[in-house]
This record gives structure tokens, C-alpha cells and sequence, in this order.
């Protein structure tokens, strides 16, 4: 699935565990749930993606994009975060994922 266009796909409650989506176009895709533990999503574009709940448990995350994605409960432990970008409006629990990425990319 690399560089794959999945743009405003529903993939909710999706098994994506080591899925290559290195490069993926995922803007506005519905990833509510979506399993994507040791999923490789370099320089993946998430911007507006909902990933309310996903898990993304060391996923390889360097490079990608989350602007004015939805975060909320993600789960990130041991994901790899450098260079990722996330930016737009962002709730209070968003904020502290922001705080602990920024903590871990330095």
C-alpha cells in the first residue's frame, strides 16, 4: 500500500497491523479503531483523518502529516514521531499527545 490513495476512505475497525503505507495519501480517511501497531506510515499525509482510538502502537510515524487531523485517544506508546507534524486546532487531550511527541522527537 505504499503511496497508495485512500483519501476520505472508511477504514474504521480496519486490521492494518505492519501495513506499508509508507507515503499514503490518507487525507480525510475514517480511521476510528483502526488497528495500526507496527504500521509503517513515513511521510504519510493524515491531514483532517479521524483516528479517534486508533491504535498506533509503534508505528513508524517519521514524517507524516497530521494537521487538523482528530487524535483523540490514539494510542502512541513506542511509536517512532520524528519530524511529525501536527498542527490546527486542538482540544486539551490533543495538546498533551502534541507535548509528549515534542518531548520524545528531541
Amino acid at each position: 500500500l505504499r503511496h497508495a490513495d485512500l483519501r476520505h476512505a472508511d477504514l474504521r475497525h480496519a486490521d492494518l497491523r505492519r501495513a506499508l503505507l509508507q507515503g499514503a495519501y490518507l487525507q480525510g480517511a475514517d480511521l476510528r479503531l483502526t488497528n495500526l501497531q507496527a504500521a509503517n506510515l513515513q511521510a504519510a499525509d493524515l491531514r483532517i483523518a479521524n483516528l479517534w482510538d486508533a491504535d498506533l502502537r509503534d508505528a513508524d510515524l517519521t514524517g507524516a502529516c497530521f494537521r487538523d487531523a482528530w487524535i483523540t485517544g490514539c494510542w502512541l506508546t513506542e511509536s517512532q514521531v520524528m519530524w511529525l507534524t501536527l498542527t490546527g486546532q486542538l482540544t486539551s487531550e490533543q495538546a498533551s499527545v502534541v507535548k509528549i511527541t515534542q518531548e520524545v522527537a528531541a
